[in-house]
């Protein structure tokens, strides 16, 4: 696989132009992961830019993103690939009805590759283009499901049985992103580089939202990055995330607002917390509640 990046310095430079503001740990581990041809593994809490980064490397590599989104229940028709059922019952008529309906024959028409639906494991696998794979959430899937990623992460290739073995010509990058709502099998996490993303220091998310909100101004940046760090010191059901500080600067922004004052906050709080209980907690613990 022909590498997408050059040096370290190479990703830092390509992520930036791109909105993404990659640290060096991030950018080493990027470049290690496209250099060693080994997945990369990103943890860390909700929006602190795991996604992100996996649509950011496509678009500085001018890759193509094939996302796989976990859930419970997902399966492997959904992950990899399943049969158009419907399609192969109207061959199987046909043939049954132009009397050239043997089952050898059908079957071996209705197991082609024409009734083949590809799911994102399997189209990304066939891809010959430049492809980011991203397994998003990787933690809510079942843990049977880790049992198909470890195949296609291994050796990059998948089975199936009526086709025999696809194997990659080109292996796509691979990122996988969990919450840490569950732990991930040991042997999932050997084959990948681990990454771990926390929420950035406030210097970082500064820039953050100006590289993403320029308008919006330094000061008022600072003001909005600083209130958002005292909600993530409390004690709420969701934390802010990175996206919502940028949420929360356009929102300022629209408003013609130059300034997060008490009032500012209260009456655009519902941008960044999402649960009543996190708003009266914030607004009580951050001494902006009403003094009545």
């Amino acid at each position: 696989m022909e590498p997408f990046f050059s040096s370290v310095e190479d990703v830092r430079a390509r992520l930036d132009a791109v909105g993404y503001l990659a640290d060096q740990a991030i950018a080493t581990t990027v470049f290690l992961a496209d250099r060693l041809g080994k997945p990369l593994l990103v943890e860390g809490p909700a929006g602190v830019g795991k996604t992100e980064l996996a649509k950011a490397v496509a678009t500085a590599a001018g890759a193509d993103l094939v996302r796989l989104q976990c859930y419970e229940g997902l399966d492997e028709a959904r992950a990899l690939y399943e049969w158009n059922y419907k399609k192969q019952l109207l061959r199987i008529q046909a043939g049954q009805a132009s009397g050239d309906g043997a089952w050898d024959a059908v079957h071996d028409d209705i197991f082609s590759e024409e009734f083949l639906l590809s799911r994102p494991l399997l189209t990304a696998i066939r891809r010959t283009e430049p492809t980011v794979l991203l397994v998003d959430e990787t933690d809510k899937a079942d843990v049977e499901v880790e049992g198909l990623l470890l195949e296609v992460l291994s050796d990059f290739q998948v089975t199936v049985p009526e086709l025999g073995t696809i194997v990659a010509t080109r292996r796509p990058f691979v990122v996988l992103t969990s919450n840490a709502t569950r732990e991930l099998s040991e042997a999932l996490k050997r084959r990948c580089l681990y990454l771990h993303l926390d929420y950035p220091d406030a210097e970082r998310e500064k820039a953050i939202v100006l590289s993403r909100v320029p308008e919006v101004g330094e000061q008022l940046a600072e003001q909005l990055v600083r209130t958002v760090r005292a909600l993530r010191s409390l004690e709420l059901r969701k934390a802010p995330s990175v996206a919502e500080s940028i949420d929360w600067a356009r929102t300022l922004l629209a408003l013609g607002l130059t300034t997060l004052d008490e009032e500012a906050v209260r009456t655009t709080l519902g941008v960044v917390l999402k649960h009543h209980s996190d708003q009266t907690r914030s607004l009580a613990q951050l001494k902006l509640a009403d003094r009545s």
